[in-house]
């Protein structure tokens, strides 16, 4: 379950800050630039984890090119695998119901339909 977003990074005094526009209060630091990426990865996923488990609704990520950086800044995509963060990975078992004619045509394309509706909830859901 991979999820990016932008970040703006700065440099102050020889330390890096990183902010993510569409997360507001997800931020972290680091001394170096290597350090801030990693920071900022685990950053987002704790962020985006924490609002998961809570149900609470996450913000679509934006367009990079929209993301206005400042002089001595710049812009990144950040992109973190969610399944390192989320506590709760069990599987449940779902019903659903669809047409008859959908099924079959999914069968005959070995169309694996647990993983078809884990992508389209994540898609949906902003989270992919």
């Amino acid at each position: 379950m991979l999820s990016a977003y932008p970040a703006i990074f700065y440099k102050e005094d020889g330390t890096y800050w990183v902010e993510f526009p569409d997360l507001p209060g997800c931020q972290t630091v680091g001394e170096s630039i290597g350090e801030v990426m990693e920071e900022a990865q685990e950053a987002l996923g704790l962020y985006l984890a924490s609002l998961i488990e809570d149900e609470e609704e996450i913000n679509p990520a934006s367009d990079i090119k929209s993301i206005v950086a400042e002089d001595d800044s710049f812009t990144s995509l950040v992109a973190c695998d969610l399944t390192q963060y989320v506590r709760s990975a069990k599987a449940v078992k779902k019903t659903l119901t669809i047409p008859d004619w959908l099924n079959n045509m999914a069968e005959k394309n070995s169309i694996n339909f647990s993983q078809t509706l884990q992508k389209a909830l994540m898609e949906k859901l902003h989270i992919a």
